[in-house]
């Protein structure tokens, strides 16, 4: 084992061990795929090892692959902490959209916070929608946020970098009263002749809006009519129970009294849930964030559909890097 071994070489190594795609890792370092696949010869000549099997479908971590990732990380990091030691002025506070304080992208947050040094500072914002947050992000307001990556207009996606954090399962929010909210959870079919809130009139959350179009085609669920942006969870707590209305939301979700949530099933409807950021940001905070979601995702299974039939777009399927067999959706 060399004691000089180059930190690109591990930075290339890591990259396509947590993608297990080239093209994606390569994309994620801002360099070539013919430069990236080099550095991963190069240090597999150096270690004398073969780190990955490489076949036309599929890239793979080999045992000497999976022995070296987690000491490349500590390197990586350190190597990150020494350059934050040096730098001339203290790294600014990145600004993080989760949406609510409760669910995924703020479980992402708080991992991410547990990582950092006090010096290092990540403000929560908590506003629905990643189209709202799409301008907020190229404009610099805000550095990054959460939520449907392939539900934005292409020319915007351009501009910004994605990681899959999570497939979601969806559920649905009734009255506890409500004839369905007796069961533990809810077939698909049973919803038809329901009417569900889902965000509609709200063109900050439009992605979630269309999502939610999709799933209730063809299956006799009304979409509840179009209402001004709600801000805040006290003020949706007092609009839903003042219009009475079942909502469409994920399985981590606000408590709301007097209502109960239950997973949606037969199948599993999935909401595919990204960390968005503008391309070119570099910030401790952001590498903080996306190892937070990797490791997060990987004890949990966030990336792994559930087993049975589940729902999900093929185009969101596509930018979750999930095969679409068994997949029930257009």
């Amino acid at each position: 084992m060399p004691y000089d071994t180059d930190p690109r070489l591990l930075r290339a190594f890591t990259a396509v061990a947590e993608e297990l795609h080239f093209t994606r890792a390569a994309a994620r370092l801002y360099v070539a795929q013919q430069a990236l696949s080099r550095d991963v010869r190069r240090l597999e000549r150096e270690l004398g090892a073969q780190l990955f099997v490489r076949t036309t479908r599929q890239v793979a971590l080999t045992a000497q692959g999976e022995r070296l990732l987690p000491y490349a990380r500590r390197v990586l990091a350190a190597h990150e902490e020494l350059a934050a030691a040096f730098r001339a002025e203290p790294e600014r506070p990145l600004v993080v959209d989760v949406r609510a304080p409760v669910g995924t992208a703020y479980r992402v947050l708080a991992e991410a916070r547990r990582r950092l040094p006090d010096s290092l500072e990540l403000v929560a914002r908590f506003h629905s929608g990643l189209a709202g947050a799409a301008a907020e992000l190229a404009a610099g307001r805000l550095d990054v946020s959460f939520g449907r990556f392939a539900g934005l207009p292409a020319e915007v996606r351009a501009g910004l970098r994605h990681q899959p954090v999570r497939l979601e399962p969806m559920a649905v929010l009734l009255a506890a009263d409500h004839p369905l909210a007796a069961a533990g959870s809810v077939p698909l079919h049973r919803l038809a002749g329901e009417t569900l809130y889902a965000a509609a009139g709200n063109p900050h959350t439009a992605e979630w809006t269309e999502l939610a179009a999709r799933l209730f085609a063809g299956r006799g669920i009304a979409m509840a009519a179009p209402f001004p942006e709600i801000e805040g969870a006290e003020e949706f707590v007092r609009v839903v129970r003042k219009r009475g209305w079942s909502v469409l939301a994920s399985v981590e979700f606000i408590e709301v009294a007097g209502m109960v949530l239950r997973p949606v099933v037969e199948p599993v409807p999935l909401s595919p849930v990204g960390m968005v950021w503008r391309r070119g940001l570099r910030h401790p905070g952001l590498d903080a964030l996306r190892a937070a979601a990797r490791d997060l995702g990987a004890r949990e299974g966030w990336r792994t559909p559930p087993r049975g039939g589940w729902w999900l777009p093929a185009a969101d399927a596509a930018v979750m890097g999930v095969a679409t067999a068994g997949a029930e959706g257009p």
